[in-house]
């Protein structure tokens, strides 16, 4: 399978190596100067941005996005997208406290990992074989998970034990555990995409997959693999949401906005939508940005439609800004 991996155009892989993640120096520089003006900001009004409790927020609100956008860009990078994530951390969420009430914590844990696979499993299934288009399979797994949650649930469910909401509150030192388990999923997810064949197959599937077909690579398998790691990445999600929580809620995946919030996250660290260009590093970068402005936002006690309008007009100059330099290449 090397041998034939190897005969692919390197075009297709002209994203991996040293070169995988050259995409995401955009959004660090744009970090950089987000941060330097909310600096600016707050110093002159006598208040100060980067205190440690401030710090300490954004990587609190940071680390359920961050984990189900690492998900997200393993999806987008083999051409894919996942539009369930929201309901699925809903579902996640609730599966896991209502286990917790009543097992304990391992089994509810193992609970939602096979809850999430099967989901990945159906979503994977869904655009391989039925070849239905990713938007469309995944929105209808979402829409489903929506009537279930909404036939069986009126509000918050199950009980987290106190054990376990450690992991939502926690810190080591000014690091919040929730902030190293994103870490740790994002440094796994690096090590798969520029480490193992999966990761070569992944960015050969995302650049052309009729090429990666005629060259040896089983496309199907590798889209349904990543949809599978991104829905697990959701119910890890769903559990830090739950440990915050102290319970299941059948809508803190849907109002936080994480479906489209995740691919906002990897499109702003320079992932192509089409698949086959960017990484784990971007997406982080997108993540810290829209955390960052949130920080701002609250601060300055800006209204949510303000904050939608200037999101998105961050996101739309970020598109138009990486469009504009694929057609200079």
């Amino acid at each position: 399978m090397t041998q034939q991996l190897q005969t692919l155009p390197a075009k297709a892989f002209s994203s991996r190596g040293f070169a995988a993640d050259s995409p995401a120096r955009p959004v660090f520089v744009a970090l950089g100067v987000i941060l330097i003006v909310a600096w600016a900001l707050f110093s002159f009004d006598g208040g100060q941005f980067f205190s440690q409790s401030n710090i300490v927020g954004i990587q609190q609100r940071s680390a359920a996005l961050g984990i189900v956008a690492i998900g997200q860009t393993l999806a987008i990078l083999a051409g894919s997208l996942d539009l369930s994530v929201a309901f699925l951390m809903s579902l996640s969420s609730l599966v896991a406290a209502e286990t917790m009430a009543e097992y304990g914590v391992l089994p509810a844990v193992g609970a939602v990992l096979v809850v999430s696979a099967l989901t990945g499993l159906v979503n994977g299934v869904a655009i391989t074989a039925l070849k239905v288009h990713a938007f469309i399979a995944t929105l209808g797994v979402s829409l489903i998970i929506k009537g279930i949650l909404e036939y069986r649930y009126d509000g918050p469910a199950g009980r987290v034990p106190e054990s376990f909401q450690h992991l939502g509150y926690d810190r080591v030192g000014p690091v919040p555990v929730a902030a190293l388990l994103w870490l740790a999923i994002a440094a796994a997810a690096w090590f798969l995409l520029r480490r193992t064949s999966l990761g070569y197959r992944i960015y050969a599937v995302g650049g052309g997959p009729e090429v990666a077909r005629l060259s040896g690579v089983r496309t199907n398998r590798v889209i349904v693999a990543t949809h599978v790691l991104c829905s697990l990445t959701a119910g890890i999600a769903g559990l830090l949401l739950a440990a915050r929580l102290g319970a299941g809620a059948p809508t803190v995946g849907t109002d936080g906005g994480y479906d489209l919030e995740s691919i906002a996250a990897v499109v702003l660290g320079g992932t192509a939508l089409a698949g086959g260009k960017g990484g784990v590093a971007g997406t982080v970068g997108g993540v810290l940005l829209l955390a960052v402005l949130d920080s701002v936002f609250n601060q300055l006690e800006i209204d949510s439609f303000a904050k939608d309008v200037v999101r998105g007009l961050v996101l739309v100059a970020a598109l138009a800004i990486y469009a504009r330099r694929r057609r200079a290449r």
